[in-house]
């Protein structure tokens, strides 16, 4: 088919069947959009993968109409998290609290107080909010919060141990998503990395033994990181906290507890693998403790400090404090986070969803996958069936630890599992699963029990599309 068969754009936009389309977008944005697609039909033409039909006004309409709704969705929008993995980096990791995201909708479209004493009219401290909290929490003399759990690591070894060695186990040289490396991190902050120990044991005597040893520069800080990504097994030893904290006072060192995710809660108690409680570090003495905010604490992204009022008033005293701080928003949602653990921890199980998640009960994760097979069982085409799976804390959480949950696995006679979950993805909310054995398999222990129509409407809409087609 010959070039000037092409439709013209300006002949395209003054056609009935874009007349919709003028009303809805505007014209500026229906007239980049029918540019694009009549290049895109230039192109198919020169190939020989376009025809007659895909002339017609109609179809170019419906490719411009196309093109504009998928312009018009935001990049950050929601999406249904049907994988099983509760803190998942790639979806934001931990889901707020209603409390969170009422405290934001109800400061986001105006002035809010963050740096000001209501009380005085004078200038306060920004973080102040939650550092009052965390202090209660945690039992910490002090507080403060920045960016995310590496700023916090790299503003405490750069505002306590800057210039002087730094001792940390060869077994806890942690590397995390994003090629977040422990050791080049400690390089940036301008300490000097003193290796202890080896992989998979380090005793208190290659502490001492570093302690003790002359040489320049002097030792300035223990550090311990918490293996939060990984687990070594088998022939292993490391040092406790209560340990290290004895030892660095002994030698006037600090000593800093990274611990990674953190929590707040005795996981352990709740039939999970034990993760190390931030109070506990705290009352070891610990002169600061960092961890995240958007983990196993459940609420938005931050690195959180705590710990001996001096160490964190030297944190808060550095250049880089400023840098590292978060915006308004995220004091707002922690702050939101924190008083549910006010409540004691059953309350906050309860209240905090990554943590109602990691914790939800068979029966629930049962009943909420029957749920969702029932409501697939009438597809025409569609194959569900529920069954028992795997979920996964995420982010580095609760590492090498499936935990038993209940999922529906679904295929389409005719349409590979890759293709289907591609298409979820694409849907409207997209649903984001997983492709195991085969078959797209739907995790119930991400679903909320609103979800699972919505899970459903989708798979509803694509066999029909199938059946359609």
């Amino acid at each position: 088919m010959p070039l000037r068969a092409l439709p013209a754009v300006g002949k395209l936009l003054d056609s009935g069947e874009f007349a919709p389309l003028l009303a809805d977008h505007g014209r500026p944005a229906v007239t980049r959009a029918t540019r694009t697609a009549v290049e895109e039909l230039r192109a198919a033409l020169e190939a020989g993968t376009a025809g007659e039909d895909d002339l017609a006004p109609a179809a170019v309409r419906a490719r411009v109409e196309a093109a504009l709704l998928a312009a018009a969705r935001p990049y950050y929008r929601r999406v249904i998290n049907a994988t099983g993995v509760v803190l998942h980096t790639n979806l934001g990791r931990a889901p707020l609290a209603a409390e969170a995201v009422a405290a934001l909708a109800a400061t986001a479209g105006g002035a809010q107080r963050l740096e000001v004493d209501l009380e005085s009219g004078e200038r306060g401290g920004r973080d102040e909010g939650c550092a009052a909290l965390l202090r209660e929490l945690t039992g910490a003399e002090a507080a403060t919060v920045v960016n995310n759990n590496a700023g916090a690591t790299l503003l405490v070894l750069a505002a306590l141990a800057r210039g002087r060695r730094v001792v940390l186990s060869r077994g806890e040289m942690v590397e995390i998503g994003g090629s977040f490396r422990v050791p080049e991190i400690l390089r940036e902050s301008g300490a000097v990395l003193a290796e202890v120990g080896t992989t998979n044991r380090t005793h208190l005597r290659d502490y001492r033994a570093v302690l003790a040893a002359a040489g320049d520069p002097a030792p300035g800080l223990i550090l311990k990181v918490h293996t939060s990504n990984y687990r070594v097994e088998g022939f292993t030893a490391e040092v406790g906290i209560e340990e290290l904290v004895v030892l660095g006072r002994e030698h006037g060192v600090p000593v800093v507890h990274d611990l990674g995710s953190g929590c707040l809660v005795d996981l352990a108690a709740r039939g999970l693998p034990a993760e190390p409680l931030v109070r506990r570090s705290v009352a070891a003495g610990a002169d600061a403790v960092c961890f995240s905010g958007d983990k196993l604490l459940g609420g938005p992204q931050g690195g959180i400090l705590v710990g001996r009022r001096e160490a964190i008033e030297r944190c808060r005293r550095h250049p880089l404090y400023r840098a590292l701080r978060p915006g308004r928003l995220v004091y707002g949602a922690l702050e939101a986070t924190l008083r549910l653990y006010r409540d004691g921890e059953e309350a906050a199980l309860a209240a905090v969803p990554a943590l109602a998640r990691l914790t939800a009960d068979p029966a629930t994760l049962a009943g909420r996958a029957g749920r969702l097979a029932a409501a697939l069982a009438g597809i025409a085409g569609l194959a569900a069936e529920a069954v028992e799976c795997a979920s996964q804390a995420g982010s580095g959480s609760l590492p090498a630890c499936d935990l038993p949950s209940r999922g529906v696995r679904v295929t389409l006679p005719g349409r590979p599992a890759a293709d289907l979950a591609a298409a979820l993805r694409r849907g409207d909310p997209p649903v984001v699963a997983r492709v195991q054995d085969g078959a797209v398999l739907l995790d119930v222990r991400t679903l909320t029990d609103a979800e699972v129509e919505e899970v459903a409407a989708a798979l509803r809409r694509l066999a029909g599309g199938a059946a359609g087609a």
